[in-house]
């Protein structure tokens, strides 16, 4: 290989690693958090609004209510009759861990459990009333309608005032993650009332399984109109003190269509304000209860003595569904709803990366190798530009004598030997940087492919073969455990003999590397020469604990430039002396 494509090498490798600490160094700034005019006028109670709701939101623990069973086919949990809330619900087709009798995935959790995580609905009072006379978080709601939440069979809660207001909760179903929740209200009284609905999903504390990783988002998401806001929760943590919400909060104006909620890195929570109807979206912090929350604050309704008004909004709560989110969006019109998935800064890259991997594995049923047909589709897409490549190295290969000639010519004189190198690939009709674009290409494609591994949940727990159980984890063999061989598990991944005591595929990533370059003539240079002896196993404990997924990409990526650079190599008079490159010499005769 000439030093420029060597140089190029380095490159790639100093680029991937700038990359690395550049995203978790310097994320993706955060939008600065700006208050605007209130949709309602509604009054605030002594010590603001955010005072006044979190005190509505401490439950009331010494009367027990029935609780509303939820189950559908891929849900199971109930709602408490103490304020209205979602406040349990799991998800049947999903496991804390691969082992088959895992405990099934809780996503949301009861305000007297450990990371309480729950939805409720209530209402703003108007200016002539008071909290009292709505509906909130310790309201004693009565069931109506219905004996359990399933597809097709709805329950109606509701609850009645002093004055003669009575209020109602209709909550529906579909098959998957979508809540249907009616908020309606009947003035029997003889004064007209004025009050605005809402919906809250409130999350105690930071969950305990936050990865924090730079490479995922998990934390608030809002879409307002067309603009995407990420919050992480140390942002949410940070914004300023809202005088409208009397706690570090942001509050959005939403004209026509958007949605925010809370999302971990495979499963969400999220308020969905039907398509054209205007709110206030908030995302708050109250420090005093260590207490996340956003809320959906819908107009105020003017309901006059006989009249009856009623709102209807959604709540997704489920798993991360690529097909199950985007039919959501197209068929209810939830515009951007496929971002609640976190495509990153590569968006362009990682969606059709990502469809194009649904599609093959739906085929072949079988991730591990659709990862491997898919990087066989990706070489074969930059064929062309590798070829060219290729074609160039071969003929760089054989300049080698000429450049090692006019090295020794020009001695220690460097600009000397760039005038004569640039002469030399002038006269041949040489680019020696020929080679470089396929390479640059692969940067992107490589972390998208990361990206779409490590956040999308359809590779959480998606086997390959024997061991390899889970292509989202880090390789489940080791040396330790003869590669899969012995019933005892690997080290983990976080510890420090899981760098050391690799597993079989970051191995075969080294070899596969170390064989792709040994394609190429030895560097003449003593430091570059070292610096290629030792670059395939610096990477080959470096990507030691990614997902075995990637690693897969990567071998399968290494094997197929290996063969292509040969043949084409071979196919334009520069047979590579492999054999010889790798210290086996050739028995005379």
């Amino acid at each position: 290989m000439d030093e420029q494509n060597r140089n190029l090498l380095m490159a790639f490798a100093l680029s991937l690693m700038v990359l690395v600490v550049w995203m978790w160094m310097f994320p993706p700034p955060e939008p600065t958090p700006t208050d605007t005019a209130e949709v309602t006028e509604l009054p605030i109670a002594p010590g603001g609004e955010a005072q006044s709701m979190a005190e509505a939101e401490q439950t009331d623990a010494t009367e027990d209510l029935p609780r509303i069973e939820i189950d559908t086919p891929r849900l199971t949990g109930s709602i408490n009759l103490r304020g209205g809330r979602i406040d349990e619900l799991s998800l049947k087709d999903y496991r804390e861990t691969v082992d088959p009798g895992a405990d099934i995935v809780q996503l949301l959790k009861p305000e007297d459990d450990n990371e309480a995580f729950y939805a409720l609905y209530g209402w703003r009072p108007g200016s002539d009333m008071s909290w009292d006379d709505v509906p909130g978080a310790n309201t004693a709601w009565e069931q109506v309608e219905g004996t359990r939440l399933s597809p097709g069979a709805p329950v109606t809660l509701a609850w009645t005032n002093e004055d003669g207001l009575r209020f109602t909760q209709r909550f529906e179903i579909d098959e998957n993650y979508m809540f249907s929740v009616t908020q309606g209200v009947e003035n029997a009284s003889n004064t007209t009332a004025r009050m605005a609905p809402y919906g809250l999903i409130s999350r105690h504390g930071e969950p305990s399984d936050l990865e924090n990783f730079f490479i995922s988002h998990e934390g608030f998401i809002e879409v307002a109109d067309g603009r995407l806001n990420e919050d992480k929760y140390r942002a949410v943590r940070d914004f300023r003190v809202s005088e409208r919400e009397s706690t570090n909060a942001r509050v959005t104006e939403v004209a026509e269509n958007g949605w925010l909620g809370i999302s971990d890195k495979y499963w969400m929570a999220m308020l969905i304000p039907q398509p054209g109807q205007p709110f206030s979206a908030v995302s708050r912090y109250i420090p005093s209860r260590d207490v996340y929350q956003t809320r959906a604050d819908l107009p105020t309704l003017t309901v006059g003595p006989g009249e009856s008004d009623q709102v209807q909004t959604m709540l997704f709560a489920g798993a991360k569904e690529w097909t199950v989110i985007r039919n959501y969006e197209r068929e209810m019109g939830i515009d951007r709803f496929i971002d609640a998935i976190d495509w990153g800064w590569f968006f362009f890259l990682t969606k059709p990366i990502f469809a194009t991997l649904y599609f093959i594995n739906d085929i072949i049923g079988n991730m591990g190798w659709s990862i491997v047909t898919l990087t066989l589709l990706i070489k074969a897409v930059l064929l062309p530009l590798a070829w060219k490549s290729y074609v160039s190295m071969a003929k760089m290969k054989e300049l080698q004598p000429d450049m090692l000639a006019i090295k020794e010519r020009a001695g220690d004189d460097k600009q000397k030997m760039q005038q004569e190198m640039m002469k030399l690939y002038k006269e041949k009709k040489v680019n020696p940087a020929a080679g470089c674009l396929p390479i640059l290409l692969q940067i992107p494609i490589f972390f998208s492919l990361y990206k779409v591994i490590f956040v999308t949940l359809e590779l959480r727990h998606a086997p390959w073969f024997g061991v390899f159980n889970d292509l989202s984890a880090p390789d489940p063999t080791s040396i330790m455990n003869l590669f899969g061989l012995l019933p005892w598990a690997a080290p983990h991944p976080e510890s420090i003999l899981a760098m050391v005591f690799i597993g079989i595929l970051p191995i075969l990533l080294g070899v596969s590397m170390w064989l792709q370059m040994k394609l190429n003539p030895t560097p003449t240079e003593p430091i570059q020469q070292a610096v290629m002896t030792w670059m395939p196993w610096i990477f080959m404990f470096m990507l030691g604990w990614f997902a075995s997924g990637l690693v897969l990409y990567w071998i399968a990526n290494n094997v197929i430039t290996f063969t292509q650079q040969y043949s084409i190599m071979a196919m334009n008079g520069s047979r590579p002396d492999l054999l010889g490159n790798i210290g086996v010499k050739k028995k005379k005769g």
